[in-house]
């Protein structure tokens, strides 16, 4: 019995052995190769508000690949190597040397997305690929998006955003007016910035809608269709709802409050009132076909 224990833990230390020496020289050089960009990434793009949500992201992705590795695994096929996977690889390293030289950050976060699949895809075989579709499809969440396109879109959100709070506040009888994408009450005046009303906002708002889609996974069609087409106005009210509560706090508590510790709070308060309003739709929506599955039996009893 002993010598049938000792030749499995012979095996696994076996096992274990060829794995550190498999995968040793990729994490080394995977680390090497994108530890400088991560560095630049901390630095120039996730130390803003309105992209601060990318190391979130990175995160979220990492765990749901971990939430399903054994569904990976079960499909992964040993020593695997592809055309398609060098292929992939050429074609991120690519994407590196050029976003490296030129500057261009989204093509190094691409690279890093590109570099990722390629490992998987030379290591584990297509079919893994496939199961970790959603992960990879998430972490394009993390991407900054061209400034000349985020200027173009971002000035008629902050408009509408504007113009919303600002009725919802007359209604509630506070003394505010606007004009543009500058709200003034009391004595105090807010400019509505990019992080309060942007694209890349809206962005991080529509990747937490999906990753609950995701995680829930609903067996209902018109479940999961609803509440994707209303991620986009669950977003936009959760923004209203931020600068709302960023205007109420500088005109209870002056300025330096609206500007400082609050300011952040503000944006916890930003993705609380996305999830809850997510979770709201989403028990509306069960409800509604709820209901219609038992309007059907009734009529199929009568």
């Amino acid at each position: 019995m002993s010598s049938v224990l000792d030749s499995g833990k012979g095996r696994m230390s076996m096992l274990s052995r060829q794995a550190i020496i498999e995968w040793l020289p990729v994490v080394i050089g995977f680390v090497g190769l994108y530890l400088s960009s991560f560095h630049i990434f901390f630095t120039q793009v996730w130390n803003r508000d309105d992209t601060a949500h990318g190391p979130m992201i990175l995160v979220l992705s990492l765990w749901l690949m971990y939430r399903k590795r054994s569904e990976m695994l079960a499909v992964a096929r040993d020593n695997t190597s592809s055309l398609a996977g060098w292929a992939l690889l050429v074609f991120g390293l690519l994407l590196f040397i050029v976003g490296r030289s030129q500057q261009i950050l989204a093509l190094e976060f691409s690279s890093l997305i590109t570099v990722m699949a390629a490992i998987l895809l030379l290591k584990f075989g297509a079919a893994s690929l496939r199961v970790y579709w959603f992960p990879f499809f998430f972490l394009l969440f993390m991407i900054p998006l061209p400034s000349a396109l985020v200027a173009m879109l971002t000035m008629p959100m902050k408009m509408a955003v504007s113009y919303v709070s600002e009725h919802v506040l007359f209604w509630a009888g506070y003394p505010i007016a606007r004009s543009g994408v500058i709200l003034q009450i009391g004595q105090y005046q807010l400019l509505v910035a990019d992080a309060c009303a942007g694209l890349q906002t809206l962005l991080a708002l529509e990747s937490l809608g999906l990753l609950y889609l995701n995680v829930v996974r609903h067996t209902s069609t018109i479940r999961n269709i609803g509440l994707a087409l209303l991620i986009i106005p669950i977003s936009f009210t959760a923004n209203v709802l931020r600068v709302v509560a960023l205007t109420l706090i500088t005109y209870y508590w002056g300025d330096a409050a609206g500007q400082g510790f609050l300011h952040g709070f503000a944006g916890m308060v930003l993705f609380i009132s996305a999830l809850i309003l997510i979770i709201s739709v989403d028990s509306l929506l069960q409800w509604i076909v709820s209901w219609r599955e038992r309007s059907k039996k009734r009529e199929k009893m009568r």
